[in-house]
C-alpha cells in the first residue's frame, strides 16, 4: 500500500516497536492476543492514529481462544479507509502494523492494505513487496481467504499465498516444523 500521503510501510513485532519510536510513524495498525496488554512503547511515539484489533493468530478453532473472523479483516479495511481519507493533507504517512511477532497476523493485514490501496495490481506483486517489506513474512491464510473475498480476488490472493509459503519453506525451511507445531499444518499443505 503506498497511497499519496504514505511513503512508509513497516512490519514488526511487539519487541521491534521501541526501534520504531524515531521514524515518524504516522498510522498504526496494533493486532494484539485478546489477554496481552497494551504495548508501553507507544506511550514515547509521536501523535498518531492508531486501531487495536484482538484476536489470536490460529487458523482452526481452538476453545478459549477467538479465530480470525472475517470482521477482523473488514477492521483492517476500515482502517485502510480512514488513512485513504487522509491522502490530501499534504504529508508523508509512516504505516506500521504489528503483531506479536511480526510474522502473521501483520503481515496478513498488510498485504490486505496493499491489496486494498492498490486493485489493479498483481498478487504477485504484492507479495513480492510483502517479502520486501518483511522478508520472515507468513500471512495467516484464514485472514488472507477472508481478504480475497472481501475484495473479489477470486482466489488469487490464496493462490499466490500457495506460492508465497512454498518459497519461503525454500528460504526458510525451519518453518515447515515450527508451522505444524503451531498448528498451522494445513498452510504447509497449500505450499505443496
Amino acid at each position: 500500500m503506498q497511497p499519496h500521503s504514505i511513503k512508509m510501510l513497516t512490519i514488526c513485532g511487539i519487541s521491534e516497536l521501541p526501534d520504531q519510536r524515531e521514524r515518524s510513524v504516522t498510522h498504526v495498525l496494533s493486532i494484539l492476543d485478546p489477554e496481552h496488554p497494551d504495548p508501553e512503547a507507544f506511550e514515547a511515539y509521536d501523535p498518531h492514529h492508531r486501531t487495536i484489533l484482538r484476536f489470536h493468530d490460529i487458523i482452526n478453532p481452538i476453545e478459549g481462544m477467538i479465530l480470525p473472523a472475517p470482521e477482523h479483516v473488514e477492521a483492517v479495511l476500515r482502517f485502510g479507509d480512514e488513512v485513504a481519507q487522509e491522502r490530501g493533507k499534504g504529508a508523508e504517512g509512516h504505516l506500521l502494523v504489528h503483531c506479536h511477532m511480526g510474522v502473521s497476523r501483520s503481515t496478513a493485514a498488510m498485504l490486505t492494505l496493499m491489496a486494498q490501496a492498490n486493485p489493479e495490481e498483481s498478487e504477485e506483486v504484492l507479495f513480492e513487496r510483502l517479502a520486501e517489506i518483511r522478508p520472515q513474512a507468513w500471512p495467516n491464510s484464514l485472514m488472507i481467504a477472508f481478504a480475497d473475498d472481501l475484495l473479489s480476488r477470486g482466489g488469487r490472493l490464496v493462490d499466490n499465498l500457495r506460492r508465497h509459503y512454498r518459497h519461503q519453506l525454500r528460504r526458510m525451511p525451519r518453518y515447515e516444523q515450527l508451522m505444524r507445531d503451531l498448528g498451522r499444518g494445513r498452510e504447509v499443505e497449500m505450499a505443496a
